[in-house]
């Protein structure tokens, strides 16, 4: 525990980033977990899972505004003492996750077909992919009052909670999934329902804590918040959706060319993408700590010790993400086989695993700093070079079918993706002007 005790604010970093770990974990968690248990039917229905992996991302984690404008919000309300203005963001949090949450199901359900051709589902991945996305779809107002729920409970400065619910439904989806999957015969179809009860199951569990529960000590008034009252949080929310959604949108993007090279590679890229992603969770969890840390030093005048923990947050951010690369490149001869029995997928699996170890240094800096900017609340900045980045991805990306560069310029275009996003985060910060700009 010697690093624990190396600086000041090591102690407020884990109280906030160790609780939040398991909470962010969701959505990778679920994925894995289907991953692994889909990844045994064979390359069909592990290419389809991977499609409509990519294209739940891109309709529901663009409104991961609902968890970071909802955060930053309560938590002024609560150290300001006002639980009553607490109560109505997080009420209006949740009326939006409803609303919204109930329109991508419907708009799911009418574009299911083109939506995954679009996503480069061919005529053999079709169908499968179709009844896996029908069903999963039906747990969209689920996902978006779970992501609410999440910025609720942070704002109110509670990451364990979230931990604790994360886990009790992600418990039932592991639960389900070999049930349905193979005791029922269900397959695909199968992941698609365990997955689903289990997201239910967590965003009832949330409503319960927040609307009965809690209710009171939160200060959450049950009163539907008049339409007018939606709008400031829906230009909050604004800038934050521009930026996940080109992030979004070029890994939906990757995800397409691979589908294109060929139902191995897509099946592969599935596998190395899910990995990649929960490993990034774990570098993510100190992000949220960075949110919390750098509004509450800001909001209390203090933007040199705002600056001194951010600095200490980066210096965490790339030590755990070297030793995850480590750890990762030492299971390099364990885990292909382990979520894919076909021989060709686990062989397409190895020829870009190097990419997805040298990806996770870069992602402890950028999720860390990602964190620090929304602290900062410099969110427009943050929309801006998002989109400037992702676009520069995409050229990359386009160009793989065109230059033949399969799998392995896929994951050449992420590549650039992170070292882009690393790029834009530095220059404000070295230049030291983020937090002068914040306090203006």
């Amino acid at each position: 525990m010697a690093i624990a005790l190396a600086s000041p604010y090591d102690r407020d970093i884990l109280d906030l980033a160790v609780p939040a770990l398991a909470g962010l974990a969701a959505g990778p968690l679920v994925s894995l977990v289907d991953t692994a248990f889909v990844g045994q039917l064979g390359a069909v229905p592990l290419a389809a899972l991977g499609i409509n992996a990519s294209l739940f991302s891109m309709t529901f984690v663009i409104f991961n505004f609902l968890a970071y404008g909802t955060t930053p919000r309560v938590g002024k309300a609560v150290g300001n003492d006002d639980r009553a203005e607490a109560g109505r963001v997080v009420m209006r949090a949740l009326t939006l996750a409803v609303g919204v949450g109930a329109v991508a199901l419907v708009v799911l359900q009418l574009l299911a077909r083109p939506a995954l051709a679009l996503m480069g589902a061919g005529e053999e991945l079709m169908a499968p992919a179709l009844s896996y996305l029908r069903i999963r779809a039906l747990a969209g107002p689920a996902v978006l009052l779970i992501t609410a729920s999440h910025g609720a409970f942070r704002g109110y400065q509670d990451t364990r909670t979230p931990m604790i619910v994360t886990l009790g439904f992600n418990v039932v989806n592991a639960g389900l999934d070999p049930i349905l999957i193979f005791v029922f015969d269900w397959g695909l179809a199968g992941a698609a329902a365990a997955t689903a009860i289990g997201q239910w199951v967590g965003a009832l569990t949330f409503l319960f804590l927040l609307l009965k529960a809690r209710r009171k000590a939160l200060g959450i008034k049950l009163q539907l918040p008049a339409l007018q009252a939606l709008v400031p949080f829906l230009k909050v929310g604004r800038d934050l959706f521009l930026r996940t959604a080109s992030l979004v949108g070029t890994m939906t993007l990757a995800t397409a060319m691979a589908a294109r090279v060929g139902v191995t590679a897509v099946a592969a890229h599935q596998v190395a993408a899910q990995l990649w992603m929960f490993l990034a969770v774990l570098v993510d969890a100190l992000a949220v700590a960075a949110q919390a840390l750098v509004s509450k030093h800001l909001g209390a005048g203090g933007r040199g010790t705002a600056r001194r923990v951010s600095n200490r947050l980066l210096q965490w951010g790339l030590g755990v993400g070297v030793a995850l690369g480590l750890g990762f490149w030492a299971l390099r001869p364990v885990l292909p086989g382990f979520f894919a029995d076909d021989p060709e997928t686990v062989e397409a699996l190895r020829t870009v695993y190097l990419f997805v170890v040298v990806l996770q240094p870069l992602n402890g800096l950028v999720f860390v700093g990602d964190g620090i900017y929304m602290g900062a609340e410099e969110f427009p900045y943050l929309a801006k070079a998002m989109i400037g980045t992702a676009l520069a991805a995409a050229v990359v990306l386009l160009l793989v079918n065109p230059m033949g560069w399969g799998l392995t310029g896929v994951w050449g275009g992420i590549t650039a993706l992170m070292v882009g996003r690393l790029g834009t985060l530095a220059g404000p910060y070295a230049r030291r002007t983020l937090f002068a700009e914040a306090s203006s």
